[in-house]
């Protein structure tokens, strides 16, 4: 029976956390009785397979010693190969794999559609799921129009407006939650942020800036039920922070997992009820599949839906207290779910020769 595999890194800007999710899950994986197969998306966009037992340390200066190069091939009977004997070449069996790349192609339905493309199945989002997740904009107003709660956003362009005043939080629109992202007090101090900030290159959006809100996050299984685990209260490292950065959630070694946290949060029963049934209605608007973790807003009484990741970092493991999920369980669910549950069911109904057969010529068409 073919091992499942587990896919990390990608030309991201979250590249080094994706590493550090990956080997998480490699390593739970392999403590499980399972043999791994190890797949390391390179910052240059390069595949290589690497030894399941490799530390955080050895990717410091690129690709690991001793990895082997293989590629991915997106065709019928396609999938990762790696070169054999003789220059042939060896096709890599996958029962599934396990996406931990955060950010950048890994996340925003790329790689996706490379695995739908190469009959691979994976865990997490699938490709609409994926974009959805990845695009704020889009994300925010799909939520609005559910009727859920969330602070009003804008692209931000250099003419564009923006009807509703500052200060404003600047952030990547296809970005992850804390690179890239700055507050700003003014519209033209936002518009001046696009051209130095490369993160916003892609396209950016503002909100407003509430200095007393604070986030509250939870996370979301699809299998082999939907479950919600406990809310956690992510801390800041200061009382001078204006948000919550990259250092808070990712520099302490272990990625998420050693990030300072209030966890559970201690919070009203009716704020927790709250965010659990805002929660479970975002699974059904936003396609959710595998593992996510989603990001509230609280402002007093008020609760705001602010984003999704729909791959969270170390898979918001740290996340599942209550009810407890160990983590080889919740990966050997997530895999389970990538092979029962595939993300493509492409049909060709309805391509049945009549517009060709009335079609006349090709020239024709064109005069």
């Amino acid at each position: 029976m073919p091992d499942p595999a587990v896919i990390f890194g990608g030309p991201s800007p979250e590249h080094d956390v994706s590493i550090l999710t990956g080997l998480q899950a490699v390593q739970a994986l392999g403590r499980a009785g399972h043999t791994v197969n190890a797949l390391y998306w390179s910052k240059t966009g390069d595949w290589f397979s690497v030894e399941p037992g490799a530390e955080a340390g050895a990717f410091l200066d690129g690709v690991p010693s001793g990895s082997t190069p293989v590629r991915l091939v997106a065709s019928t009977g396609g999938g990762f190969v790696a070169s054999g004997r003789m220059g042939r070449e060896r096709a890599i069996e996958i029962s599934a794999a396990v996406n931990c790349c955060h950010g950048g192609p890994g996340e925003d339905g790329s790689l996706s559609a490379v695995l739908d493309l190469a009959g691979i199945r994976y865990t997490g989002p699938s490709v609409a799921g994926a974009a959805l997740g990845m695009d704020k904009l889009a994300f925010g107003a799909v939520v609005t129009a559910a009727g859920l709660p969330s602070l009003p956003r804008a692209a931000l362009t250099p003419t564009a407006p923006v009807d509703f005043g500052g200060p404003y939080i600047v952030k990547p629109r296809y970005g992850g939650s804390s690179i890239g992202i700055d507050t700003v007090a003014d519209l033209d101090t936002a518009r001046a942020r696009l051209s130095a900030n490369v993160h916003l290159r892609a396209g950016a959006v503002v909100e407003p800036y509430r200095g007393e809100s604070y986030d509250l996050n939870i996370a979301v299984r699809t299998w082999p039920d939907l479950q919600l685990s406990a809310i956690e209260k992510p801390l800041r490292s200061g009382a001078g922070s204006d948000i919550l950065g990259y250092a808070d959630k990712y520099v302490g070694g272990e990625g998420m997992v050693s990030a300072p946290r209030e966890l559970p949060a201690q919070i009203e029963a009716k704020t927790a009820e709250r965010i659990r049934e805002m929660a479970a209605h975002i699974v059904e608007l936003a396609g959710v599949r595998g593992v996510a973790r989603i990001d509230f807003l609280a402002d007093g009484d008020d609760i705001y839906v602010n984003e999704i990741n729909t791959i969270p970092g170390s898979l918001a493991k740290y996340l599942w207290i209550e009810p407890a999920v160990p983590f080889d369980r919740l990966l050997l669910d997530m895999l389970d779910e990538a092979e029962r549950r595939p993300t493509t069911a492409w049909t060709v109904q309805g391509a049945d020769g009549s517009a060709l057969r009335s079609a006349g010529s090709i020239a024709s068409k064109l005069a």
